[in-house]
């Protein structure tokens, strides 16, 4: 990887500034960056936008709304923010009955093995739920992790990794977080971890980088060497 410092327009697999220790755990997001939810996210959300009365997201509209930012997202849709956590709710209780389809993102299986093997600690954190990470996991034999940490709220991650540092006596340089969202990032600026923004999810390469993260990476198999770089 060649290194670049604060570059806004770096293309993915770059490494874009910081480095410090190797991380204790390798901490990663569920939605986009594990498990490809995109295109059954896409199908409940224009569902639930008959049911909440929101705009629904057309196929060729897809593009545009991955250089969003969530809170530009939900204002595009024209969603009141008091009725986000009743919307999130509803989309969880509709993803379950189809986690079934969901597939691991590809080459995720193949690098969590590998992590696994070496020894690495790996978690999840998510504002998905516990009964449908769960099942994903179960359902694709990827039972690698010591612990799954479920935030209830949209924008509530931050404090649901100051409570992982404080449950695992960990400091912030002691975790690799790995998603695919600028509030991935968001919570990772707010408690000091080093993130690694990864650009096959949810969010476009130019919307990450904007925020500056530590790594971006363009493909699973960068996290094989990413970790010992760090």
């Amino acid at each position: 990887m060649t290194r670049l410092m604060n570059n806004p327009a770096s293309p993915p697999g770059i490494v874009l500034g910081k480095t410090g220790s190797t991380p204790a755990i390798h901490l990663f997001d569920f939605d986009g960056t594990l498990a490809d939810t995109r295109p059954i996210a896409h199908q409940i959300l224009n569902e639930m936008s008959r049911e909440f009365g929101f705009k629904e997201l057309p196929l060729d509209q897809l593009d545009e709304a991955r250089r969003m930012n969530t809170r530009q997202f939900i204002s595009h849709l024209g969603i009141s923010k008091w009725k986000v956590p009743s919307i999130a709710r509803r989309g969880l209780q509709l993803l379950h009955d189809r986690i079934h389809l969901v597939e691991p993102v590809p080459g995720i299986p193949e690098v969590l093995a590998t992590l696994h093997g070496r020894g690495e600690r790996l978690a999840i954190l998510t504002s998905n739920n516990q009964a449908n990470v769960e099942a994903f996991l179960g359902r694709h034999g990827l039972l690698y992790f010591e612990f799954v940490s479920c935030s209830s709220k949209l924008f509530g991650k931050g404090r649901e990794i100051r409570r992982i540092l404080r449950r695992e006596k960990l400091s912030p340089s002691e975790i690799l977080y790995i998603g695919d969202e600028t509030r991935d990032i968001e919570a990772a600026m707010e408690t000091g971890l080093c993130m690694t923004a990864v650009t096959w999810g949810y969010n476009s390469p130019e919307a990450l980088a904007l925020l500056e993260p530590a790594y971006m990476i363009s493909t699973p198999a960068e996290l094989l060497t990413l970790g010992q770089s760090i």
